[in-house]
């Protein structure tokens, strides 16, 4: 086991590599009780739980985007409020991306803000949505609109969870890996060239290895940009179209396929704009359709699209902003892009 530090309003160690259930022990010891949240897919492999003299109370949420809703976070304020939670207790959110949002957020709104830990069981859990203290649920105009900065006291990664995951869901969580490695570490990138999505994942070292890499890229960021000014917004590299993609669809596609599509999107863009070689725009192609990711997004729904990234968090007042690199590991902005040029770059992933 490995263990990476941030340090945001409080610090509080990732665990990379531990096991989830004695770990989750003794961050129980001392709290009255402890409310696990967690998606409906999981609850079946919790098993019993080691809770000492904390009572543990269970609330399942929907899989996905679907549990984030205005609705099942009334509920969960009621079953809080019923069970007589206070400051002393514990929120533990255990499940996807999806799961340790809501979890943080629902110990970020109870009382201004209770403990909580996050246990997360996919690959974009355990590298993005679990790590840095961002905490919402989405509205019926976007993802994450409504929100908080509320760091867990722990991250608790356990390699064992991915062993439950689709090869969809598992190829959904490695686009923000390679993400980091664009924006961060090209180590990633190394480790992923030339490999497709079953030769990957069969090598437990190497997948350990990118985890802890892209984690630790999570965590420096974090550390040194809290409340997301540009530093921490370089974590949205791809998103800006990959948000907007995700409402527009529905959620009907994994976040981190949407967030393929986006980087495919800027790499296009990049390139028309003359920030990134042809080889480097053809390496965000090919290590995407090398992880079964998707490149392209057939609907033609720019109007949809655009007005859906005019709500995107980076946006400020009438311009919209996208994360962009010039190299490896080498992140600028563009603000209020020529619309011409965004639509000839969405029509290369489009059609």
């Amino acid at each position: 086991m490995s263990n990476v530090k941030v340090t945001a309003e409080r610090s509080y160690e990732v665990l990379i590599g531990a096991a989830w259930k004695s770990e989750l022990a003794n961050a129980l010891k001392g709290r009255t009780r402890a409310a696990i949240i967690v998606s409906e897919s999981m609850q079946e492999s919790l098993g019993s739980l080691e809770s000492g003299d904390t009572e543990i109370f269970t609330f399942t949420i929907a899989d996905g985007e679907a549990g984030k809703s205005t609705t099942t976070l009334m509920q969960v304020w009621n079953w809080l409020g019923a069970a007589g939670f206070t400051r002393n207790d514990l929120i533990v959110a255990i499940g996807g991306g999806a799961t340790t949002d809501f979890g943080g957020y629902a110990a970020a709104s109870w009382l201004r803000g209770i403990d909580w830990v996050a246990i997360p069981t996919t690959v974009a859990g355990m590298v993005d949505a679990a790590i840095g203290g961002k905490t919402a649920i989405n509205s019926d105009y976007g993802k994450n609109l409504i929100g908080a900065f509320h760091s867990p006291i722990s991250v608790i990664i356990d390699f064992e969870w991915l062993a439950t995951l689709s090869d969809r869901d598992f190829a959904a969580g490695l686009a923000e890996v390679v993400k980091a490695g664009f924006i961060a570490d090209g180590t990633i990138l190394d480790l992923m060239r030339g490999k497709d999505l079953a030769t990957l994942r069969r090598d437990r070292k190497v997948i350990a290895e990118l985890i802890a890499r892209a984690v630790a890229v999570k965590a420096e960021v974090v550390s040194s940009d809290f409340k997301e000014s540009f530093a921490r917004e370089a974590l949205n590299y791809g998103h800006t179209l990959g948000h907007a993609i995700e409402l527009e669809s529905k959620f009907s596609l994994r976040h981190g396929e949407c967030v393929a599509i986006g980087m495919a999107f800027m790499a296009h863009l990049q390139l028309a704009l003359g920030l990134i070689t042809s080889e480097l725009a053809q390496e965000h192609l090919d290590i995407l359709q090398g992880l079964e990711l998707p490149i392209s997004y057939k609907r033609q729904s720019w109007p949809t699209l655009l007005a859906n990234m005019s709500l995107d968090k980076k946006a400020r007042g009438k311009s919209l902003r996208f994360v962009t690199i010039t190299g490896i590991g080498k992140t600028d902005r563009l603000e209020n892009p020529d619309e011409q040029v965004l639509l000839a770059a969405y029509e290369k992933v489009s059609s």
